[in-house]
């Protein structure tokens, strides 16, 4: 299994900028999440959606501000990133869950991507 995570750069702080997951077929069925982490500090969980996209999950940090989405049957996962602030600069990354639904903590999460860089400057 394999995902691929694209899209990230420099923006300026209230800016925006979407992030891509190719999260390859064999993900159809699967929840996929996305995780940042910044230097010196754990990888977080940032936002997770069904294999349907009947279901999201965000941090309190990006609430309102992000939004995962997928559309049903298709194997990119995208997080459109708003407002975006300079404590959101971190690798992000995408992750296939080991269930349909998803959830927030990262050892449910077997595959990775390789991250892709998000920095925010103010």
């Amino acid at each position: 299994v394999q995902l691929q995570a694209s899209g990230g750069g420099l923006v300026q702080a209230g800016g925006s900028l979407r992030l891509s997951c190719a999260a390859g077929r064999t993900s159809s069925n699967n929840a996929v999440g996305w995780f940042r982490q910044a230097p010196g500090k754990e990888r977080e969980f940032v936002a997770t959606i069904a294999w349907n996209g009947g279901r999201t999950l965000y941090a309190d940090s990006v609430k309102g501000r992000f939004t995962i989405s997928r559309e049903y049957g298709q194997s990119t996962v995208y997080l459109q990133m708003n407002s975006l602030k300079s404590e959101d600069t971190a690798v992000y990354y995408c992750a296939r869950h080991r269930s349909a639904v998803g959830g927030s903590n990262k050892r449910d999460y077997p595959y990775w991507g390789q991250g892709t860089q998000v920095t925010v400057s103010s």
